[in-house]
């Protein structure tokens, strides 16, 4: 059985231009992470559109979406900008419910070495194998439903919505 990876960008494939000071994108890192991080699963993956999610619309979650229905495999991670993931996820769930979908991201590019973003990977590929079906959001080993769950901008961390 094999498992497939959407790759939307976010801060996860973010490169930095040091003659600028600026991030930007190249290609996903995501086939280098999972060769750093000797995963043995079957995974397919796929680049949906490399963006930060602030910049994300409508039109690209619907295409997500489109994505998630049209694949033939029932267990799909999701690689996403942290600051709209959960605004996708909601956008998913209405859509797709026979699947497990997982939506991960990082709050450091994976470029910089010392990114949560191939722990945050290893978790969402091992989470979206064990759960129901369902819309995910996994970050830093946690994995939360998509309607029980917010980015706290505060301290940086993904949490369920009763959590303060």
């Amino acid at each position: 059985m094999s498992l497939r990876v959407f790759v939307t960008g976010g801060t996860f494939d973010k490169e930095y231009d040091e003659l600028t000071g600026t991030l930007h994108f190249e290609a996903t890192h995501v086939e280098e992470m999972l060769r750093r991080g000797r995963c043995m699963l079957d995974v397919n993956v796929e680049v949906l559109m490399m963006i930060d999610s602030l910049e994300m619309k409508e039109s690209h979650r619907h295409r997500i979406v489109d994505a998630c229905v049209a694949c033939t495999e029932t267990q799909i991670v999701i690689t996403h900008g942290t600051d709209t993931m959960v605004e996708t996820a909601t956008v998913i769930a209405a859509a797709v419910t026979t699947k497990t979908i997982v939506l991960t991201g990082a709050m450091v590019p994976y470029a910089f070495g010392s990114s949560d973003g191939l722990f945050n990977l290893g978790s969402a590929l091992s989470f979206v194998q064990a759960l129901a079906p369902g819309v995910y959001v996994a970050m830093n080993g946690r994995c939360f439903r998509w309607d029980d769950v917010r980015k706290n901008r505060d301290v940086g961390v993904f949490e369920p919505l009763g959590e303060a």
